[in-house]
């Protein structure tokens, strides 16, 4: 699997993980379970692995979440594998619970990863439908026999366009950017989206400020508790069954409807859980109403959700005429050198584990890797 001669910044690993977060570090934890090394420095052994993670440090797009969001409030962190978490206090932002937890496991797993290192594009080395592939990043390139992609979606926001946007005096920002309700004080807030996020941001900055809520489709929420041994395994076979299709898949949402939380609870006893429909157009100091009405509006928020942050895997062309991606578990259907976790029915953190497991697994078998003498069973 040696590079051709005049390329030394071209590295060596059997598989390259792309990602660091809870789907990476498991696909890693796995992977050295059923008898990978790790890849380190020109000479490496056979067969061994590498996770690239474009952050500077532990935690995944948890490092970003917004300040208010709390541990009491994120829908559920599922361990990581064999590495209970500690007793975390509810009140704790997730954004340093989350990292100092992931930060634990990889001191406690001793991991290869490289950061920040960012993978730009995935080739193939030749036409040979079991040949190498080749991972371009900021940081030099590998030559690998597959990958694991654990990218997740923090890094590919939705972001709708509408007429009039370009107009708007105001400010506009999604999710991804939104720190606490503090910076939008006093002033008129229109919230788009009809997500989990949307409403969590909607009780949140409504304290703070004027919120005006839009979204496409009147909600609907569920009557009593979402169920995860139930309604959870309906979703997953839904979304598992959309991504075998090669199907696009939608919101989170569309497929669990929403939940009486407790900030959607709160924000309907404050009364402010009022949806709009969704505005004709954007003007310089606010939007046009459907009927024609103008709303003043200081602040656009987008909480409009995310899609797989898998634009360096598009030299592969993966996607089908839909748009979708064919899966057969975690491997892409036509391209066994290509897993995706953290994908579509993983986009969990159980399902990034389960996901982690089977790429691993799959992998193992298709390369021939023996399982170690010793190893626990489940430990790979």
């Amino acid at each position: 699997m040696s590079d051709a001669p005049g390329n030394p910044s071209r590295e060596d690993a059997t598989v390259v993980v792309i990602g660091g977060g809870q789907a990476g570090l498991s696909a890693g934890h796995h992977l050295r379970g059923r008898g990978f090394a790790d890849a380190a420095g020109a000479a490496a052994p056979d067969p061994s692995f590498v996770v690239l993670d474009a952050e500077d440090g532990p935690g995944g797009a948890w490092r970003h979440r917004w300040a208010s969001l709390t541990m009491r409030t994120v829908n559920g962190i599922f361990d990581l594998p064999r590495f209970p978490k500690p007793p975390i206090d509810p009140d704790a932002p997730s954004r340093v619970a989350v990292p100092e937890y992931f930060a634990a496991f990889e001191r406690a797993e001793h991991l290869p990863i490289r950061r920040p290192v960012t993978v730009t594009a995935v080739t193939r080395a030749d036409a040979d439908p079991d040949g190498d592939l080749l991972v371009e990043t900021t940081a030099g390139g590998w030559r690998t026999r597959a990958i694991v992609n654990a990218t997740g979606t923090w890094n590919t926001p939705v972001l709708p366009v509408y007429p009039g946007q370009e107009s708007f005096r105001g400010r506009q920002l999604h999710t991804r950017d939104y720190v606490d309700a503090d910076a939008f004080a006093g002033q008129r807030v229109a919230i788009v989206g009809g997500g989990i996020s949307a409403l969590q941001l909607l009780e949140e900055v409504s304290r703070k400020s004027t919120v005006l809520w839009y979204t496409r489709r009147e909600p609907v929420f569920l009557d009593g508790e979402f169920r995860a041994e139930v309604e959870g395994r309906m979703v997953i076979e839904r979304v598992a069954a959309d991504v075998e299709a090669g199907n696009p898949t939608g919101s989170v949402v569309s497929y669990t409807g929403l939940i009486e939380t407790p900030y959607v609870r709160a924000a309907r006893e404050r009364g402010v859980l009022h949806r709009r429909p969704m505005f004709a157009s954007i003007e310089p100091d606010g939007v046009r109403e459907p009927d024609g009405s103008f709303t003043r509006v200081d602040v656009l928020l987008w909480a409009t959700g995310f899609k797989a942050h898998i634009a360096h895997l598009d030299p592969l062309g993966l996607r089908n005429a839909r748009g979708g991606i064919a899966m057969r578990g975690t491997q892409v259907a036509d391209e066994p050198r290509v897993h995706l976790i953290g994908f579509g029915p993983s986009q969990s953190t159980v399902g990034a584990n389960r996901a982690g497991r089977e790429a691993a697994w799959a992998l193992a078998a298709r390369l021939g890797v023996a399982r170690p003498t010793g190893a626990r069973r489940g430990a790979g």
